[in-house]
């Protein structure tokens, strides 16, 4: 009984983030962003939690392995096109895009979908065991959660338009399933020369929280973008 209960424990992390995938959805779908926001990082914390309680309690298997990528598409897929969905119909349209209004919140989708391909490819990639290829979902997830949260004045002005918020979603989009090396906050010790990456990228990080607030996520994900573009080998 105790090995049963034992074994089940990863998969119900894994299953409370699934949860909180459909929550962030539903606060997306009815315009609620920072409720939105907030169940994307929580499901980002049982995400973070599910693997390393597997490892703890020797309990890793397939299934976990494929409730996890699942999970995953939904909280960090799913929820940041619902949120696009979203806000498509709040943004400003151009009078050449008046006629595309009804069709352009479906573009949004796209991000469910390339994260499902992100993720489908991560496992089966060998080499995604210390770093990764391409941008993590949970990093774009908190980038639209963050933005749309923090930066909603600016992105309804006519200052921005459904144009660029289109040309955003397939930058993103893509970016998810590029061949582009980035580095992983995984630290094997705490040296320095191991880990002066990491260390850059949180010591930025902190002051651009600071600064930007509700909009940091996103600003960090940007900067943790760069910075991977910056140090990937050649």
């Amino acid at each position: 009984m105790a090995n049963a209960i034992l074994r089940n424990i990863p998969n119900t992390i894994t299953s409370c983030n699934l949860l909180s995938g459909c929550i962030a959805c539903y606060m997306a779908f009815q315009g609620n962003y920072p409720m939105a926001l907030t169940f994307i990082i929580v499901g980002a914390v049982f995400d973070f939690f599910d693997g390393m309680t597997a490892r703890l309690l020797h309990v890793s298997s397939p299934i976990g392995k494929e409730l996890d990528s699942l999970a995953d598409d939904i909280t960090f897929g799913l929820a940041p096109a619902a949120i696009v969905f979203s806000l498509f119909k709040d943004v400003h349209y151009p009078t050449f895009m008046e006629p595309l209004a009804g069709f352009m919140p479906y573009t949004g989708f796209l991000i469910a979908v390339f994260s499902a391909l992100r993720l489908a490819k991560f496992n089966i990639d060998t080499r995604q065991t210390s770093s990764f290829i391409g941008m993590p979902t949970p990093a774009n997830a908190l980038f639209w959660g963050s933005l749309t949260v923090g930066g909603y004045d600016f992105l309804v002005s006519e200052t921005f338009n459904a144009a660029y918020l289109f040309i955003l979603v397939v930058i993103m989009s893509l970016l998810l399933v590029a061949e582009i090396p980035m580095f992983s906050l995984k630290f094997k010790n705490l040296s320095w020369a191991n880990n002066k990456v990491s260390y850059i990228f949180l010591i930025v990080s902190i002051p651009l929280l600071i600064i930007f607030r509700l909009s940091g996520f996103a600003a960090v994900i940007v900067w943790y973008i760069l910075l991977s573009l910056a140090t990937r080998k050649k």
